[in-house]
């Protein structure tokens, strides 16, 4: 048993390395290929969700594949419902997934699967957005040099190793649901009736890792063993859409609310899609031979990209011990230095930033706010030595100003935020403001008193609270 459940790491591994790279690769092209601010142009608001929908349909990406591309996405500047729609829509369908749909299930049974797929992503998107204001692009956007090759590179780099936890856990849950529960435990419910079957399909496909194109025989099958062609749908679209490497992502880059639209799109839409077509193009499958994943290259990607998580888990795993070191000995913090740093979009910058700090002599501990572009430095270390360690690992940083931070209720959305700022930047001593959505935090940066930002929150209509 454990012999078969390494063989089926391993042959996951196979399926979805190729395509995790090819994903890795093409979001390093196009951070680097695409005009500065075409992103945030042209994938934001309710029209980027058709176009990222459009994008994403044709790309041969599964659902491993697709998340470095669609993070991607949104670290340059895509909305969260674009981003969500990309990452839906995509792994369902592609070229490759279409043509092996047309050959094992039939034609019609492949045009509804695109159309399904397409139209959850738009769903799922335009949800997403729903009662979010149309996004302003500033001019200065399209300004600055373009990255470079390395710069690309890096930045594919970092889509992998910002996911290599959930995908490991992806994996191992994934390669335990396939040697413990054979596809063929499904056949005997379809005598259940057409319901049954897809919600057994589905709870069987939401966490498991499945190719759109490996998945084809395996639903195949299943219809020639008798179970729903709708069951089969259900298979294909929530299997391919979701695994728990990609849930852990989503909710990871684009927080708790998306990751839930997310999830009830694929999962109320399968479903109703599935008795849709149940009801619509009764079909009979026509069994033939599995697509074939264990070539060359897919032993190649996946060697590298065991590698490659291995490297990043090490790297973690060093910088967690400094972490525990630190802890255990209770070292004493002598002073504190606040840094504004620029440019941190990811987890891995906030890893990149933190571990480089924390090899400096002197440096007790660091904290990262990777969001509000705040790293805070205990132990004893020059400013501008610290500066020039962070602008090393390849981040702009200067030393933070004087402020106070303060809980805030009643923000729920980006209009609340800008309402906030802006007030609060109507008095003359306030030099910045930085608004935490998510956390329900303002800072407000320069010699301006509490009673006063508490009177100007309290005046724009939101609860002040305590100070952080």
């Amino acid at each position: 048993m454990i012999l078969e459940y390494l063989s089926n790491v391993w042959n996951i591994c196979l399926e979805l390395a190729p395509w995790l790279l090819v994903g890795a690769a093409l979001s390093g092209l196009l951070h680097g290929f695409l005009p500065k601010g075409f992103v945030r142009r042209h994938l934001s608001g309710r029209m980027g969700v058709l176009k990222a929908v459009a994008l994403g349909v044709p790309l041969p990406l599964c659902s491993c594949g697709v998340i470095p591309a669609g993070l991607g996405l949104k670290k340059d500047g895509a909305s969260d419902g674009a981003a969500v729609g990309f990452l839906i829509a995509t792994p369902q369908t592609g070229v490759d997934s279409m043509l092996v749909s047309a050959s094992f299930l039939g034609l019609p049974f492949a045009l509804f699967k695109v159309a399904a797929a397409a139209i959850t992503g738009i769903v799922g998107g335009l949800l997403t957005d729903r009662g979010l204001p149309e996004q302003q692009v500033l001019p200065q956007e399209d300004q600055g040099p373009k990255p470079t090759f390395k710069q690309m590179f890096e930045h594919s780099l970092e889509m992998i190793q910002n996911i290599w936890g959930w995908l490991s856990i992806g994996v191992l849950a994934s390669a335990a649901l396939t040697t413990f529960l054979p596809p063929d435990a499904l056949t005997g419910l379809s005598a259940g009736g057409g319901l049954i079957a897809m919600g057994v399909a589905l709870l069987i496909s939401l966490p498991l890792y499945v190719c759109a194109t490996a998945s084809v025989p395996i639903a195949a099958a299943l219809v020639a063993a008798g179970m729903p062609t709708g069951a089969a749908l259900v298979f294909l679209m929530a299997g391919p859409a979701t695994n728990i490497a990609t849930l852990g992502a989503v909710y990871r880059a684009l927080g708790k609310t998306p990751l839930v639209i997310y999830l009830s799109t694929i999962i109320v839409g399968s479903m109703l899609f599935g008795l849709l077509f149940d009801d619509l193009i009764p079909i009979q499958a026509v069994v033939q031979n599995a697509h074939e994943h264990a070539g060359p290259v897919s032993i190649a990607s996946a060697v590298l990209l065991i590698g490659m998580v291995a490297w990043f888990a090490a790297a973690d795993a060093r910088l967690g011990i400094a972490r525990l070191r630190q802890k255990l000995a209770g070292a004493a913090v002598t002073t504190s230095l606040e840094l504004n740093v620029q440019g941190m979009t990811c987890g891995g910058c906030a890893r990149k930033v933190e571990g480089r700090l924390m090899a400096v002599d002197g440096v007790d501990s660091v904290q990262v706010d990777q969001p509000g572009g705040r790293v805070t430095v205990h132990g004893i270390v020059e400013p501008l030595l610290a500066i020039q360690v962070v602008e090393e690992a390849g981040f702009s940083a200067q030393i933070r100003p004087p402020g106070l931070s303060l809980h805030v209720d009643g923000m729920t959305c980006g209009g609340c935020a800008r309402k906030v700022e802006a007030k609060l930047r109507e008095l003359d001593e306030v030099q910045g403001v930085e608004v935490d959505l998510d956390g329900g935090i303002v800072r407000v940066i320069g010699p301006v008193s509490m009673d006063q930002v508490t009177v100007t929150v309290t005046e724009a209509g939101f609860t002040p609270g305590a100070e952080v």
